[in-house]
């Protein structure tokens, strides 16, 4: 049980803040208590947020540069929204899998397995703590430079009719005014500080429950290996066809959950990542338009999303070269040399191995390293386009 309070315990914490860790069910109080925490930093990311940036981008349409500016800050924001949505609806379907996970730890198991464990929680734990240290550091040049006197976006009268919010936005009421501006600028803080939590712990969910996964297929190739060293041949047999079936399962429910919450941010990655380097190309080419601490702000928020598009499709590789693993195994198995039982045992585990686990985009595109490279390719051909028609 300390090892599954270890492993789990910053994601648990993080999405809890947000109201999105699955509520466990004989807990009614705190199951009202989360989706009271959910409902608050949903309808605060919505209106005041996502909803005065959309109003902004209308405002300024037709400025390209001002346009890319504010879908710097309006795509996450309805991304966040949608990502928030999607985990809100499949939350009966995540508790099974936390359920699964915590049996995972607490089961008995020899120490090479709970070895593996160890390393793949220490993993996500690695990405969790890397990615909330960066939603931290962008909130805090986000709100501090502002405050310096150092701006990270233009300021016009199309953006702003008075003193300039750190993010650009409309609002019905005077924000130039105070106290107005002042709660103003508190509201988008702590509007962003949850927008920036849930945006980042959804996706270090992801990876813990995926992870996760490997691990248990990585156990179940050690297994498979060893095989002949079992004393009870066929309840080992019977043991390790049951789990793999239970972990092509698990991944079903979570392709299931995540697949068109991916399909949708691989869209948004694309998307932003042209705009955002198109900007910086031309903006490096014509040698001006941008200070100098805007263009590094637009740096940092390329490879940030980089490295969120990265960690989705490095998980998904994982997962397919664990799950060859199992296939593998299979094969090189002496089953021919076994009773026909057993043997066709082996090739029910040869047969469902022998197509790779995947998480998918829509269920059309496998979230893999290559995947992400022709994904990098495309963005980059829409960038020169973009470039070739500028000029």
């Amino acid at each position: 049980m300390t090892d599954f309070e270890w492993a789990v315990s910053l994601n648990r914490f993080i999405l809890r803040i947000v109201g999105l860790w699955p509520p466990d069910n004989c807990d009614t109080r705190e199951a009202v208590k989360s989706k009271i925490r959910l409902l608050y930093n949903f309808m605060t990311m919505l209106f005041i947020l996502t909803i005065p940036t959309i109003i902004s981008l209308i405002r300024i349409w037709g400025d390209m540069t001002l346009m890319i500016e504010n879908m710097q800050y309006s795509l996450p924001f309805i991304s966040t929204i949608f990502k928030v949505s999607i985990i809100w609806y499949k939350q009966a379907d995540l508790l099974p899998l936390i359920n699964m996970m915590e049996r995972d730890w607490m089961k008995p198991k020899i120490k090479e397995e709970r070895d593996v464990m160890l390393s793949r929680a220490r993993i996500i734990r690695a990405i969790t703590i890397c990615g909330m240290s960066g939603a931290i550091f962008a909130i805090i040049i986000i709100f501090g430079f502002p405050c310096l006197g150092l701006r990270l976006r233009q300021v016009t009268n199309l953006t702003d009719s008075g003193k300039p919010l750190p993010i650009p936005s409309y609002y019905l009421h005077n924000v130039s005014k105070s106290p107005q501006f002042e709660l103003s600028f508190l509201a988008q803080v702590f509007t962003m500080t949850a927008c920036g939590c849930s945006y980042t712990a959804i996706d270090q969910f992801l990876g813990l429950l995926v992870l996760h996964i490997c691990g248990q297929l990585e156990n179940l190739h050690l297994r498979l290996s060893r095989m002949e060293k079992y004393s009870n041949f066929n309840a080992a047999l019977e043991y390790n066809v049951q789990d793999h079936v239970r972990i092509i399962r698990s991944v079903e429910i979570i392709d299931h959950t995540f697949n068109w919450m991916l399909l949708i941010l691989m869209l948004y990655f694309g998307v932003l990542f042209c705009l955002q380097a198109f900007l910086i190309v031309q903006v490096v080419n014509e040698k001006g338009q941008l200070s100098l601490t805007q263009l590094i702000w637009y740096v940092t928020a390329t490879v940030y999303v980089l490295m969120h598009m990265c960690i989705y499709c490095a998980v998904g590789e994982i997962l397919v070269i664990q799950s060859e693993k199992i296939h593998q195994a299979a094969y090189e198995f002496s089953w021919y040399n076994k009773e026909p039982k057993v043997a066709k045992s082996l090739m029910l585990i040869m047969l469902r191995a022998s197509k790779p686990l995947y998480i998918t985009a829509g269920k059309i595109f496998p979230m893999t390293m290559s995947t992400f490279c022709n994904l990098l390719k495309t963005s980059a051909g829409y960038v020169s386009v973009l470039l070739t028609k500028q000029g």
